[in-house]
């Protein structure tokens, strides 16, 4: 009966429904214990087994009167059992039922998420092989720096994903895990030899030592690994918004068919999907402070946390799993405008080549503080529209004075920055 119910959606994951279905798995697991270890009559636990369920609208108008969402639930339940519910929540208290219960959610989230996680990856290695050798300008501090590849963007995307992923499996490790130590976690009415059934049962740790609660740092360590990932992904987001500019028009978002931009411009196609990332972002971070805020409890345990916690895991959750999904959709959907980007690498003459003809210059002149000079002076030139820079070092007679024509050419030689990215890619990726 109790495993009827499955909804594989995040959203569903946290409904009412699945949250007192989930409670109530965990209820029916330790009677099922109870019963092998002789605590409570194995008949008494058949019955339960057997007509174990509940009403949510009979545990609202219950917890209405009683204020207390267990006991709700409990008596709720108690209605479908019959007399054997004296059984019921034997020698237990509300927070091993909650707690275990949460776990177990996190658990199931966490499996989701991971799935999108690893297709989001699959997606970023498709595109850095897809791209690995086109060209692209690099940029420091917004501004133009040196050539680089678009492979090498994805493949940085690439591995600071897989970080983020190897950081929530830890925090989802860490998280499950159950406990049924009573209510400050001595076993005063419970043998550890139960809790270790129950969890094992449900496919959780037992905590090794627990007060009323389970410790809330591993909470808060899933929550903050998930803010992490959510910042990365705001990270490629805006990485995507600022090279959809008017004037770097480098890569944009897929715009479908019927698509419109604006409701006053025509012309205007929005980085929408990234921004939507960008404020899913900030959302997960705050609540990641929310989460270290629930760790110190007082002694045993309070409340405090419980209020926070209803808002902040499901929130994060749906809101991750949300933002994996839109992020999935911009991969599927990006357009690399590669001829923008040829051009942006020759901006001015070739700007950016200024370090390759340094290198070249300092040792035949001797000086690097007279090489940059020579650079500097015909690159600043370049900027300020008196030129193109690769013409204008040609015609500087003190560079010809000691760099043949060839020599200068080689200086603006795309493959001088390329030559390494196969390394790199195997590093990444594997040979």
């Amino acid at each position: 009966m109790i495993e009827r119910y499955t909804l594989p959606e995040m959203g569903g994951l946290w409904s009412e429904e699945n949250k007192f279905r989930t409670w109530l798995k965990v209820e029916v697991e330790a009677a099922r214990a109870m019963a092998k270890a002789g605590i409570i009559p194995v008949k008494s636990f058949k019955v339960i087994e057997k007509k174990a369920d509940f009403d949510v609208d009979r545990i609202n108008e219950i917890e209405r009167e009683v204020d207390h969402d267990v006991i709700a639930f409990l008596t709720s339940v108690s209605e479908y059992v019959g007399d054997d519910a004296k059984y019921i929540h034997y020698g237990m208290t509300s927070s091993d039922v909650l707690d275990t219960a949460l776990s177990l959610q996190m658990k199931q989230a966490a499996g989701l998420i991971d799935k999108k996680i690893a297709e989001a990856l699959k997606l970023i290695k498709g595109l850095a092989h897809k791209y690995k050798m086109t060209p692209c300008i690099g940029r420091s501090h917004g501004v133009h720096a040196e050539p680089t590849t678009v492979g090498l963007k994805f493949a940085v995307w690439y591995t600071e994903l897989s970080r983020g992923r190897e950081r929530f499996r830890e925090a989802a490790k860490s998280i499950a895990v159950g406990k049924m130590s009573g209510a400050v976690g001595n076993f005063a009415n419970l043998d550890p030899k139960i809790e270790r059934a129950v969890c094992s049962k449900l496919g959780l740790k037992a905590a090794e030592v627990s007060t009323q609660v389970v410790q809330r740092d591993r909470h808060a360590h899933y929550i903050t690994s998930l803010a992490l990932l959510a910042s990365s992904l705001e990270k490629f987001a805006t990485e995507v918004r600022n090279l959809q500019r008017t004037e770097i028009n480098e890569m944009c978002e897929g715009f479908a068919k019927g698509q419109k931009g604006s409701s006053a411009m025509p012309h205007k196609k929005n980085p929408i999907t990234a921004e939507r990332i960008t404020g899913i972002a900030r959302l997960i971070r705050g609540y990641a402070l929310s989460a270290m805020e629930n760790v110190p409890l007082w002694h045993e345990r309070d409340i405090a946390h419980s209020s926070v916690e209803r808002i902040i895991l499901p929130d994060t959750t749906i809101l991750i799993d949300y933002g994996l999904q839109k992020f999935i959709n911009l991969l599927k959907g990006l357009v690399v405008n590669e001829k923008r980007m040829l051009e942006n690498v020759y901006y001015r003459g070739g700007v950016v080549f200024s370090q390759r003809l340094l290198l070249k210059l300092a040792p035949v002149i001797g000086s690097r503080e007279d090489a940059y000079r020579l650079v500097q002076k015909n690159a600043m030139k370049a900027v300020e529209g008196m030129g193109l820079f690769k013409e204008l070092v040609r015609k500087d007679t003190k560079i010809a004075a000691h760099l043949r024509q060839k020599e200068i050419d080689d200086c603006f030689d795309l493959s001088y920055y390329t030559k390494n990215v196969n390394k790199i890619f195997a590093r990444v990726f594997g040979k």
